[in-house]
């Protein structure tokens, strides 16, 4: 089961495909931070997802929030993922699925598969997780919840 809101979200020190570095502590009074971890780069869904976050990602941005998406796919391959669909924004490679678990972004299916299952944590600017959405198969339900709650979060 993911993590509750209202919960403090667990801290992260990662480093992107494109070899930025996050961590949530440096997040914490500027932005909210939505992670959306997802199974895999160019997969249906998964395409869908990421590319609803890129069409919403400047209206996200007006509202103080910064999108990070999440799979176990390598750097490279997050990296031809971001170009061919215009990502404008951070993809991390939990290859170790460390943040994946972390998140509890783990379920029996994707352990067997070696994947994240499709979780997204919105974490507002204290650092506590707001809203969290889970549907396997609509990435609708991820981006347009994150969209709605980010727009009453302050």
């Amino acid at each position: 089961m993911a993590l509750r809101v209202g919960q403090k979200a667990p801290d992260f020190d990662v480093t992107s495909s494109s070899g930025a570095k996050l961590k949530l502590s440096d997040f914490a009074g500027k932005k909210n931070v939505v992670l959306y971890f997802y199974p895999g780069d160019f997969t249906p869904v998964c395409t869908r997802e990421t590319c609803g976050f890129r069409d919403s990602y400047a209206e996200l941005a007006n509202k103080d929030t910064e999108v990070i998406g999440i799979s176990v796919d390598s750097d490279e391959s997050h990296r031809r993922f971001a170009k061919e669909h215009g990502v404008p924004f951070e993809l991390v490679s939990d290859a170790n699925r460390r943040l994946s678990q972390s998140y509890e972004a783990t379920g029996l299916l994707t352990r067997l598969m070696g994947k994240s299952s499709r979780v997204t944590y919105v974490i507002d600017k204290k650092g506590y997780i707001a809203g969290v959405f889970a549907s396997g198969l609509r990435a609708s339900v991820h981006v347009e919840g994150v969209r709605n709650l980010v727009a009453k979060l302050g």
